[in-house]
């Protein structure tokens, strides 16, 4: 009996079919958007990065440090960004500003009227369940980089230096343009890597790895789906026709982040998703 192979992603299959789906909460998030999943999703995520790295802190708070002084700008990597719901919800909340690297350009033209209708005073929402209001881009204290192009094409320590990646845009606050390839305090990847294949995604973490600014307290956050593993603990992947993409289990990703040579520092389960789901888990990792 042969064996089994797992395909591997489409890079264009995965963009095509992305690109007929709704560019909203909903869209995105395949039809929880209107819901509670929003605003869980990314409380649990500032909450899980906050207790880590709680310089990001912002307002007074028991996790904040005392002897803290901010002396630079925080900047963050988004991607996969989608239509900017981690962004606008999560990042911009803790970061100074925000790159993002996005396949799908109706997603990132979204993206773009989203933050203007909220500058312009014409609406602060992609949908009725998108609560943010884009802080520090309307006074441009805090700015957002587009980046369209696939992350199998993306370096994040040297943005452009492929043909594939191309510059959209910029908003809010003006960074020296030496800024663009100086590195991130964070990387945040979150439903996306399941359109690399393994090597592809081990290749990306390692480039992402090499971006941190800091190698003591940069580190990288992904928070994906999970199938269960195999009925022995070993790494499962299952493939999804319908977009071209890859769902893990824990311990594939842990294979993946060791082939990387990456540590994970802490890992949680997503609590209070609705039903129906796949378990959602996120892992910080570091050099």
């Amino acid at each position: 009996m042969s064996r089994y192979v797992i395909p591997e992603p489409n890079i264009q299959d995965g963009i095509d079919y992305w690109a007929n789906i709704p560019a909203s909460y909903n869209g995105v998030l395949g039809g929880f958007g209107e819901g509670t999943l929003p605003r869980i999703d990314s409380l649990g995520s500032r909450q899980f990065l906050l207790n880590l790295l709680p310089e990001l802190c912002t307002v007074p708070s028991a996790i904040a440090p005392l002897s803290f002084v901010k002396n630079r700008r925080f900047r963050a990597l988004d991607v996969g960004a989608g239509v900017g719901r981690v962004t606008s919800d999560v990042l911009l909340h803790l970061f100074d500003d925000v790159v993002i690297v996005e396949p799908v350009e109706s997603f990132l033209a979204s993206f773009k009227e989203a933050i203007l209708r909220a500058q312009t005073g014409q609406g602060q929402t992609l949908d009725s369940n998108a609560r943010s209001a884009w802080p520090g881009l309307a006074d441009a204290t805090k700015s957002v980089l587009f980046l369209l192009g696939p992350l199998q094409a993306f370096s994040p320590l040297d943005p452009l230096s492929s043909g594939s990646i191309k510059k959209l845009g910029h908003v809010g606050y003006v960074s020296p343009e030496s800024d663009l390839n100086s590195g991130f305090d964070v990387a945040w990847c979150q439903w996306c890597l399941g359109h690399l294949s393994d090597p592809d995604l081990i290749s990306f973490l390692k480039k992402a790895k090499n971006s941190l600014r800091d190698p003591v307290r940069g580190l990288i956050g992904v928070k994906e789906n999970l199938c269960s593993d195999g009925h022995f603990g070993e790494p499962r992947t299952v493939f999804d026709q319908e977009d071209s993409s890859l769902t893990r289990s824990d311990m594939a990703w842990k294979s993946i982040f060791s082939s990387a040579g990456l540590i994970i520092v802490k890992e949680k389960v997503q609590d209070g998703l609705p039903e129906g789901l796949y378990v959602v888990k996120m892992y910080v990792l570091w050099c």
